[in-house]
């Protein structure tokens, strides 16, 4: 496994980024988060009894602060594959991005396609602590999609789009979000 300092030296004529990646299921079975209410007293929440819900994909880079995002009814090696066209579209050609996800199964297949200015860091199993867009999907479900009832697919895909566009789009958000501590070490800063 290459580290950032040897993706530098192989390509010493562009910057280097680093940009972490997931999914998060986002559904009519929301999360219930905390709220504040009178002491001794029960405040409502609301509940789904229907079962709808998409994907979220998305990749951050908590240096500048951009963030990346597709939407997706469900998950596999072909969606990976629009979504790794898109970010490649979005990211500047004079910059080469080190991209850390985890190693679920359409990361690990053989039918993904990276574009030539990408390097694949993957975390070590089991370990989303490391991944900070892990910050941005708590945030996502506290700030904006908790607590709330979806009538229908259309009102999740909304949903999902108006909190991504509020959030997503604000690169000093991001930054704070999904700050990772351990890149501002020497060793490791982008």
């Amino acid at each position: 496994m290459a580290t950032i300092e040897q993706i530098r030296r192989e390509h010493p004529e562009k910057k280097v980024q680093v940009w972490f990646q997931d999914e998060a299921r986002f559904g009519q079975q929301g999360t219930l988060t905390r709220k504040w209410a009178r002491k001794g007293s029960r405040p409502p929440a609301v509940k789904q009894t229907q079962y709808d819900y998409l994907y979220v994909i998305g990749a951050v880079c908590p240096a500048s602060g951009q963030a990346v995002g597709l939407l997706s009814p469900h998950i596999n090696t072909e969606v990976m594959n629009v979504f790794l066209e898109q970010f490649a579209q979005e990211v500047d050609p004079d910059v080469h991005t080190v991209m850390i996800w985890d190693q679920a199964g359409f990361h690990t297949s053989k039918q993904i396609k990276l574009s030539p200015n990408v390097t694949v860091v993957p975390l070590p199993p089991y370990s989303p602590e490391l991944n900070p867009i892990e910050n941005l999907w708590h945030y996502l479900r506290s700030h904006e999609w908790s607590n709330r009832v979806y009538e229908d697919y259309e009102a999740l895909l909304k949903a999902a789009c108006d909190g991504w566009q509020k959030h997503c789009l604000r690169p000093d958000l991001v930054r704070s979000v999904c700050n990772a501590p351990y890149l501002n070490k020497r060793k490791v800063q982008a």
